[in-house]
């Protein structure tokens, strides 16, 4: 394992970006279990409908309005909308509709959102080309298997420098996915990691702004755009990950190489993929869990005093903003958060319209939550306490959040989920369909009939 600073380089790190690219090129189709088989269909299922429920958002027009004046062609379909765009645009803004609403997937172990990044690219892709749905399937699980197991090697470093790491990670998943999909060979994939490696996306400065989105949507487009340009010959360094001045040891001082190379080929990834019941930051899932719970034990805004919470200090890092003023603030605040756990029982989409952010009983809620950072518990948990107007108390531990591994979403949940997205654009009818087509579509000969069930 190598820990070394940059005046200290690793130079004699192994050949990882060979080593994924033939990983990427030689892995077999369906070469996996049914369970991560069925995982794969989950996460495109869930991508899909976060990217067409926010596809009405102000970002996604500002998105398409500005990808419009390059005057693209109609090569591939922007999801949930009538317009047809160049591949490229169509990654970018799938990409950052599917992760508007930061209510996309989540690999716990590195907090990345792996769907948006390469799903985006991938469902371009294989539109314009005419791929089949086990070649976007294939070509799924080893994207993402990419991107995550890159994120492996560098997290937290990485994180806590203040990177997005679906960015920075999702643009290697998008290239690795996309040559796999174009049936590269591996001397191009290995120049399209390089490209990508040159291309990494995100700052968490950007946290609570359109930008957010925009690092998976612009993860995607680069990534597409490494791989097209490797197949015609484009060329780049063929240890841009692993050199002494590659990807990994100028973006952390954290590189551990066994994270890429350990049961490669027979651990995916993938498997350990959560999807979110809220629509906001995982780290504070357990809280929002805690407040619905507390609710549920007969907890009211009218007989709160104050709900006292110790986080883990990842939480208030991240969503400690007290007084939001939009939806997206909202998704960054875990007092807003708790306040529409207590007051609504749920913290989908529409708990976080600005008018909702706005209301009075939720603004006087979110003032009546205390949060604390206690350095002993854990980024999953949190512990809650209500005091109420005639002085009993309430209490609840959360050791892991529903949507987590240890207590996911169903399948049933998921179509719930989905519907709550689409069903308001696309029809409840249509919406069912849709989601029939994305439990298929490894048999689906091309991916023409989700595309066309995703238009509006």
């Amino acid at each position: 394992m190598a820990r070394n600073t940059q005046v200290e380089a690793d130079r004699n790190a192994p050949p990882i970006t060979r080593i994924l690219a033939e990983y990427i090129v030689n892995h077999p189709s369906r070469g996996w279990s049914d369970e991560v088989e069925h995982e794969a269909h989950r996460t495109f299922m869930n991508w899909l409908g976060c990217a067409v429920g926010a596809s009405r958002h102000e970002a996604a027009q500002a998105a398409l309005d500005a990808v419009s004046v390059l005057q693209p062609s109609a090569q591939a379909t922007v999801l949930g909308r009538n317009e047809k765009v160049d591949i490229g645009s169509a990654a970018l803004i799938n990409g950052i509709t599917s992760h508007t609403f930061d209510f996309d997937d989540t690999h716990l172990k590195t907090i990345i959102h792996p769907a948006g990044p390469v799903c985006s690219a991938l469902l371009a892709l294989a539109e314009h080309t005419g791929a089949s749905g086990r070649q976007l399937i294939d070509a799924l699980i080893i994207g993402i298997d990419v991107s995550c197991r890159a994120g492996n090697m560098i997290y937290p470093d990485h994180y806590d420098r203040g990177w997005h790491i679906t960015g920075t990670t999702g643009v290697l998943g998008s290239a690795a996915a996309c040559a796999r999909l174009l049936g590269m060979n591996v001397e191009q994939t290995i120049m399209a990691l390089g490209i990508a490696a040159s291309q990494p996306i995100g700052l968490r400065e950007q946290f609570g702004t359109m930008t957010k989105p925009f690092h998976p949507g612009a993860a995607a487009q680069a990534g597409l755009m490494s791989a097209l340009l490797a197949k015609s010959g484009f060329t780049s360094s063929s240890r841009a990950i692993e050199a002494p001045r590659g990807f990994a040891q100028v973006v952390s001082v954290k590189y551990d190489w066994n994270e890429i190379t350990d049961e490669l080929g027979e651990r995916f990834e993938i498997s350990f993929n959560s999807y979110k019941p809220f629509a906001c930051g995982i780290v504070i899932h357990p809280s929002i869990d805690a407040c619905v719970q507390l609710r549920e034990k007969g907890v009211t805004p009218e007989n709160l005093v104050r709900i006292d919470l110790k986080v883990h200090p990842l939480v208030l890092e991240l969503t400690g903003k007290k007084e939001p003023t939009d939806g997206l603030q909202g998704k960054f605040s875990v007092y807003h958060g708790c306040a529409a756990g207590l007051i609504f029982g749920r913290a989908s989409e529409d708990e976080y319209a600005d008018d909702i952010v706005n209301r009075a009983d939720m603004v006087d809620v979110r003032r009546k939550v205390n949060a604390i950072v206690d350095r002993g518990m854990d980024e999953a948990s949190v512990d809650a306490v209500a005091t109420l107007t005639d002085g009993s108390t309430v209490h609840v531990y959360v050791e892991h959040a529903i949507g987590s591994l240890q207590r996911p979403m169903t399948d049933n949940d998921l179509e719930n989920k989905f519907h709550g997205m689409a069903d308001g654009l696309l029809g409840r009818d249509r919406t069912s369909q849709l989601i029939s087509e994305c439990w298929k579509l490894a048999d689906a000969p091309d991916v023409s009939l989700v595309t066309s069930l995703s238009r509006k």
